[in-house]
């Protein structure tokens, strides 16, 4: 075995990579998802006011709306694509040059914005948030990914669950960032815009530090020198030994297989509830409601009753509960089943109470039921940031082996950013048509949710790769023996470094 001597760089390159990862990674969704709020109001006077320069009309209410609201769903689309080309960017090109090569998509995004109002072109605005949306596609499959490959196993949960630290973190400086007295100004939105590619540049200045995934560069390319060089950055004086034995272990078990595809999973028997958990997990993520909250989060307040005035400090308040409980659940020494089970249980009795303070507030015009509708918003989006907001990401790094981890991920991010477009498309429709039981359909995905987990999710902290894999073995197959099952024959156990 091979150990490093006690250094001053001891953690600290582990540090390095969770930061450098994830600055340029799920803070960009996050970041990208709250900037567009701020400037609706000015972008959409700027469309009408370069339909008019070109022809000499101006557009009617409705085609305004109509374009604005395709700037605002293209996003989400382009976030679909960048799901789609994460997995061969991960097997073709390693974990870590493709989250730097990520960040041409935002560096390109960044110029058509800023250029827009110069060119009186709201064409290039489109543009940009398409390229935008593929940036955080792709930062948001394969960042988890690294990160999970990348930690120790007892380290393993807390570092990828700082993926959810990172999105809610970007979620709050969007906010902030978009206030009138910072970049929320009419004569400033070019700018806050294209503010996205500053997280980008440091990401480019960081990750070069940072080792590539050990399990890629042992598995996926063979090369063993290479993986225990960044094991021994990433553990500093920790025994490789066995960690080493268990990454030989998965090659064994996985030689001469090639990356899966996604379709590939869907057919394989051996992966069938790793299939089905990732389905349901990445579907309840957006299908909850809690993201879809951050694009109409002025209109639920404005309904609610809150106060003109006080709307857009209450909006920065939504992401700043995301962020407290995200970075409060890196240290929460729980399961990830009793995370997705609480998180979700809470997320549901908060929208019955949510629904219970609308219909009052009408009912009654109580002065300070709005204060109780925000409490509830709070409560519901600090229960998403209880579990579902970190465990989903970390998911389908633990329950799928090398090969089909990039294609699982694949799956993960493309229903995340197909839900994110359909429920944000259908949420105003559903406010309007359901009124105070707005949230009734929300509740009734969290009640699932919590119930499939209870069921049918067995716990996967504190194990390693492969018994994570023997649990699903078992509920793949029963008793029935398996040829195509991950499983580890005593002679591989063995095996001497």
């Amino acid at each position: 075995s091979r150990t490093l001597q006690r250094g001053p760089v001891q953690g600290k390159i582990l540090i390095l990579t969770i930061c450098a990862a994830g600055i340029g990674g799920t803070f960009q969704y996050g970041y990208n998802l709250t900037i567009i709020n701020a400037p609706t109001v000015f972008i959409q006077s700027f469309i009408n006011e370069t339909w008019l320069d070109r022809t000499g009309t101006a557009l009617e209410g409705k085609m305004i709306t109509l374009v604005w609201s395709f700037i605002v769903s293209v996003y989400p689309l382009g976030g679909l694509v960048g799901a789609l080309i994460a997995a061969p960017m991960a097997v073709k090109m390693g974990r870590k040059k493709s989250l730097l090569l990520n960040n041409a998509f935002v560096a390109f995004a960044a110029l058509l914005v800023g250029f827009s109002r110069m060119a009186k072109s709201f064409e290039m605005i489109l543009l940009s948030r398409f390229f935008a949306g593929i940036n955080s596609g792709v930062a948001m499959s394969i960042q988890p990914m690294y990160l999970g490959e990348s930690a120790p196993k007892e380290l393993r949960g807390a570092v990828a669950m700082t993926s959810a630290s990172f999105t809610a973190l970007g979620l709050v400086l969007g906010q902030v960032a978009g206030l009138r007295e910072i970049l929320g100004a009419e004569e400033s939105w070019p700018i806050l815009l294209a503010s996205n590619v500053v997280p980008g540049l440091i990401q480019l200045m960081l990750l070069p530090w940072a080792p590539e995934s050990p399990r890629y560069l042992l598995i996926d390319r063979g090369d063993q020198d290479s993986c225990i060089s960044a094991l021994q950055q990433l553990r500093g004086s920790n025994d490789l030994s066995s960690e080493m034995k268990e990454i030989l272990v998965e090659q064994a078990a996985l030689q001469g297989q090639a990356a899966k595809a996604p379709w590939e999973l869907w057919r394989n028997r051996a992966v069938r509830w790793q299939f089905i958990t990732v389905m349901v997990l990445s579907s309840a993520m957006q299908l909850c409601g809690n993201d879809s909250m951050y694009f109409y989060a002025s209109y639920v307040f404005q309904e609610a009753g809150i106060p003109y005035d006080k709307i857009q400090y209450s909006v920065i308040g939504t992401g700043s509960c995301e962020l407290v409980m995200s970075m409060t659940c890196v240290r929460i020494c729980v399961g990830r089943r009793v995370l997705l089970i609480g998180g979700y249980s809470l997320m549901a009795t908060w929208a019955i109470l949510f629904m219970v303070a609308l219909v009052t507030c009408w009912a009654l015009s109580n002065f300070w039921m709005p204060y109780l509708s925000m409490a509830c918003i709070f409560a519901y989006i600090l229960s998403f940031g209880i579990g579902p907001a970190g465990v989903t990401g970390i998911i389908p790094t633990e329950i799928f082996d090398q090969v089909s981890r990039p294609a699982a991920y694949t799956i993960s991010g493309s229903l995340l950013w197909i839900n994110l477009f359909l429920v944000g498309l259908a949420f105003p429709f559903v406010m309007e048509s359901l009124g105070s039981f707005c949230y009734l359909p929300f509740f009734t995905v969290c009640v699932g949710t919590a119930l499939y987990a209870w069921f049918f999710l067995p716990e996967t902290k504190g194990k390693s790769f492969l018994e994570i894999s023997e649990e699903f073995v078992k509920r793949n197959f029963g008793d029935q023996s398996c040829d195509n099952a991950w499983v580890c024959p005593e002679e591989i156990i063995s095996t001497r470094l």
